[in-house]
């Protein structure tokens, strides 16, 4: 209870994804919820668990964890400035997600490139070499 007498604010799991802007939809968030890929204090949990500001996230997505503290609920969706107010990323989070980004940058730059089909001076460029004895 609150200085005030009255209970700390809550809101469902699903409706916090989508207001704090991770999730496009509630309906998206709601399935991520389904599936596993949020998880509340390392349980999974159903979407419509309540979630209440110094709770600990771990939201999985695109292949990336993202480890967040709620410092916050509100129910509308607004500005993603508003909604960045709503929740801060742990620093072992942010580490982990941003070594996991220069790890797939690397391998993004060491794999082969290619701009598409052969124009057709390559093509004869190709033949010549191939040609030569």
């Amino acid at each position: 209870m609150s200085a005030g007498g009255e209970p700390p604010p809550r809101l469902r799991i699903d409706k916090w994804l989508w207001a704090a802007r991770f999730f496009r939809t509630r309906s998206l968030a709601a399935a991520a919820v389904e599936a596993g890929q949020v998880r509340l204090r390392d349980e999974r949990v159903k979407p419509a668990h309540a979630v209440r500001a110094g709770d600990r996230l771990s939201i999985r997505r695109d292949g990336l964890v993202l480890e967040v503290d709620v410092l916050g609920v509100d129910e509308r969706r607004g500005p993603a400035a508003r909604a960045a107010l709503l929740y801060r990323e742990t620093e072992a989070g942010r580490a982990a997600r941003e070594a996991e980004l220069a790890r797939r940058r690397a391998e993004r730059a060491a794999a082969p490139r290619f701009d598409g089909r052969p124009t057709k001076r390559d093509r004869r460029r190709l033949q010549d070499f191939l040609d030569e004895p």
